[in-house]
């Protein structure tokens, strides 16, 4: 929060604590009964704000805990208790209370965590009514007395006390907010997985999070009793929960002063709309939709959003490395990270086997592999995210099967192939919760000036030249890149996992990569790379590790690798499946079916496909081929329409496809088959295929269509009605194949159809795809496997980071240099 926006929110709580006790001695009884309603209703508001603002959680329950509050405090100061005493007794009650709601609320979320809360306060509700002993069923409890001081108006007392507890309960939530604490609810809120790979534990903080909201109820639900006079069940109904709610979200979930805004809309505007008489609750409804449809965010984080910009701090042009050598000095010794023999198996699937490697303290070692081999399973069950079902992992001590966080304050820190930073967390926070290292550090502190400036120089290594303050949501795609390799390291890991960090950057980012791995290995973290750029991998990787299938294949320095016969086998697919041949070679029309030209693709970043030109003619089969992270698969999307080109054209019959939606491009003839087959599970084959004629506009025939696909697909028949999830992979890739088809496409985009299929399985279906294409279809496909791509192709194009190095027809292509170059990289990154 910069200084501006500081003195902007002292000067209005100030301004907020005179006014208010202003008006506790100049309003009239009733007056002063609403404003006391107020400021309680704020305290419940901060509370709830703590909860969904920052935790991230929902509760349509916490009327139940005021309600409880209300009865603590009403049954002591009826004992003779003082209020001074019942005030913080009903707030600890509520505390322990929402401490264990806490426990059950924790297994679910979303509608499922609202219902449970609802449930409680239903729950409550009733235990009122009927323990009539004690809290006196429906009939309630009569004759609270009110506090007293001095000669002051008891009235005035309690408003008094309501202004404090509404003062202190902002000064605190504000104080939480930039704490350890604070950053600890707030990550976990933005990315439970990522603040897990930092050390936290988001079951503890969501159970603070919970007693901290329900505390602040308590107390305020303490100061209802006395300020009634008298209280039952009917005095807390469940319609109020879903206004304190609503009070959180139209002022601002999240700010400070939010709730305040929020309390004067639910409090005092039906008050101000009392004369309207039947139309008061129409007119406060309308206002209530209108302020949420236009300010969806709550009227105050709408207004920071709009007014309140962060100031730009850049980040120091040149790291400081001896204060960068004195923080990773810190670090435990250790003798690096052993793996040996860990295994895996979801269901019927071994995702990874018997895979054993070392990575010694300062060395970079990386596991490569085909789509499908396992590389990112692997990483999971060294970071805690899957249990190994059998092996051993070592880092000093045995740690596998711990769960991710407690990996993390052990030392193995990680990066993600789709990054996960604290989006609503500024670049600055984000770092400043790494290096809480799991720990939430004191309740009402923020960090250190130390820690502020050990950040900026984690930033400066890794390159980070924007604004420390700007909101990680607001990030180009490098940048992002860039902090969550220094969030990372805010950590001080023994272990560094990194996961894809290459993926769409260019390539002078990647030279900067590459510089940036060898310093950190010079600190003593073993680097540990899972990446697709071969060039990136050979040129930095003092050790591989190459998986096919979770099986560890090969094992050595990079030239070893690159020269390992079944390393090569494993990118470009072996040759002991042999397609039927054409009985000639095509010799089609020339009139371009699809035209692509100067296609260029990015994802916010360097291009992920650049100046590609393609042609396919009707009746052609062409094979794009190349490394995982390519573009291979960009392209498809692209002329799919589920991803914007951002320059060039695509021609599809000579009119132009480019700029309609997946829809319209579909209705024109362009039907995918997706990586992945993306099934409907929960309907049987025979729907999923009829769904593929969604956008035709011709009569389908469906059972003459489905017979012809059963025909071709004959495994599938005595399946047509069982359910799609339930069948084989092979299987529901034949239904993904039978799907476009029954599209009746000018083209069929095949998205890598061999990924995850058994040899025997991918036989079958290339058998297939070779019938198609002697049929006449025209077929436009992605595999990674490029010898098997070419067994049935007529013509391919090999690309290489985004750009088409090498074209011809499959008989040219087989066994070309080119082709293993694109595929395992060559040369080195400086």
């Amino acid at each position: 929060m910069s200084k501006h926006s500081k003195t902007l929110l002292a000067s209005g709580v100030s301004a907020l604590g005179i006014a208010s006790v202003i008006m506790a001695f100049m309003l009239d009884s009733y007056s002063l009964l609403v404003f006391s309603f107020f400021a309680l209703t704020v305290v419940v508001g901060v509370g709830l704000n703590i909860l969904i603002g920052l935790s991230g959680q929902i509760s349509f329950g916490h009327i139940a805990f005021y309600a409880i509050g209300a009865y603590v405090s009403a049954l002591l100061t009826m004992q003779g208790v003082s209020l001074w005493l019942a005030l913080p007794a009903a707030g600890l009650v509520c505390a322990i209370a929402g401490g264990l709601l806490a426990i059950p609320a924790l297994r679910v979320n979303g509608p499922y965590l609202a219902m449970i809360t609802i449930a409680f306060a239903l729950v409550v509700h009733h235990g009122l009514v009927e323990w009539r002993s004690l809290t006196g069923g429906a009939n309630g409890l009569m004759g609270i007395p009110m506090p007293s001081l001095g000669d002051t108006d008891p009235a005035v007392l309690l408003a008094l006390i309501s202004t404090a507890l509404m003062l202190g309960a902002l000064v605190f939530f504000q104080l939480l907010r930039n704490s350890g604490w604070g950053r600890a609810m707030r990550a976990v809120k933005a990315s439970e997985i990522a603040a897990r790979s930092l050390g936290f534990n988001p079951v503890q903080t969501k159970t603070l999070a919970f007693a901290l909201s329900a505390l602040l109820t308590g107390m305020a639900g303490a100061v209802v009793s006395p300020l009634m006079m008298f209280i039952n069940p009917a005095s807390f109904p469940f319609t109020q929960s879903i206004l304190f709610v609503l009070a959180v979200i139209v002022g601002g979930a999240g700010t400070v002063m939010g709730p305040v805004l929020g309390a004067l809309l639910i409090v005092l505007l039906p008050e101000a709309l009392s004369g309207a008489a039947e139309y008061r609750l129409l007119i406060f409804s309308g206002l209530l939709l209108g302020v949420l449809w236009v300010a969806p965010r709550g009227v105050l984080g709408s207004a920071a959003r709009l007014w309140l910009k962060p100031v730009q701090q850049p980040a120091p042009v040149q790291p400081d490395l001896d204060q960068l050598s004195a923080f990773f000095a810190e670090t435990p010794s250790s003798k690096g990270l052993e793996v040996k023999d860990i295994s895996i198996r979801f269901g019927g699937v071994q995702a990874a086997k018997d895979v054993s490697f070392s990575a010694p303290p300062g060395s970079i070692t990386s596991i490569i592999g085909p789509n499908g081999a396992g590389k990112t399973t692997v990483l999971n069950m060294i970071s805690g995210f899957y249990a190994p079902n059998s092996g051993s992992i070592k880092l000093d001590t045995e740690v596998a099967g711990l769960p991710a966080w407690k990996l993390a304050r052990a030392g193995i820190a990680r990066t993600y192939q789709t990054t996960q930073l604290f989006g609503e967390l500024s670049v600055l926070d984000n770092l400043l919760a790494g290096m809480q290292q799991g720990h939430l550090g004191n309740i009402v502190k923020g960090a250190s000036d130390q820690q502020r400036a050990l950040a900026l120089q984690l930033l400066a290594l890794v390159g980070y030249r924007g604004s420390v303050n700007s909101l990680a949501d607001e990030l180009p795609h490098v940048d992002r890149r860039l902090v969550e390799i220094a969030r990372a390291l805010a950590s001080r890991p023994r272990v560094l996992l990194l996961d894809e960090p290459a993926a769409g950057l260019g390539q002078q980012d990647t030279q900067q990569l590459a510089a940036l791995f060898h310093t950190l290995a010079g600190y003593g973290i073993a680097v540990i790379l899972v990446e697709h750029d071969m060039t990136l991998v050979m040129a930095v990787s003092e050790r591989i590790l190459v998986l096919d299938a979770g099986r560890p294949i090969a094992w050595g320095s990079a030239s070893e690798v690159r020269q390992d016969k079944r390393v090569i086998a494993a990118y470009l697919g072996g040759t002991s499946y042999q397609a039927t041949p054409r009985d000639q070679p095509w010799k089609g029309s020339r009139d371009a079916r699809l035209y692509i030209k100067d296609l260029v693709l990015d994802y916010g970043a360097a291009p992920v496909v650049n100046k590609v030109n393609l042609v396919v003619n009707p009746g052609e089969l062409i094979a794009i081929l190349g490394a995982n992270g390519a573009g291979k698969s960009s392209i498809l999307q692209s002329l799919a329409g589920l991803h914007p080109a951002t320059s060039g054209s695509i021609l599809l019959d000579d009119e132009s496809i480019h700029h309609l939606d997946a829809s319209q491009i579909a209705a024109r003839g362009l039907a995918l088959v997706p990586e992945g087959r993306q099934m409907f599970p929960q309907l049987t084959v025979r729907d999923n295929l009829m769904l593929g004629a969604f956008s035709r506009t011709d009569k389908v025939d469906a059972d003459a269509e489905i017979e012809a696909i059963l025909r071709r697909f004959p495994r599938l028949r005595d399946r047509i009605d069982s359910l799609a999830g339930l069948l084989s992979g092979g299987e529901q890739q034949m239904v993904a194949v039978g799907r476009g088809l029954m599209a009746k496409p000018k083209i069929l985009l095949l998205d890598e159809p061999s990924l995850g299929l058994s040899p025997a399985m991918i036989g079958e279906l290339y058998d297939a795809l070779a019938a198609l294409r002697d049929e006449g279809v025209t077929l436009l496909l992605v595999d990674q496997m490029a010898n098997l791509a070419l067994q049935v192709a007529d013509r391919a194009y090999v690309l290489e980071t985004g750009r088409i190095v090498k074209s011809g027809t499959a008989e040219e292509l087989r066994g070309d240099s080119a082709l293993e170059a694109a595929y395992l990289g060559e040369g080195a990154v400086a």
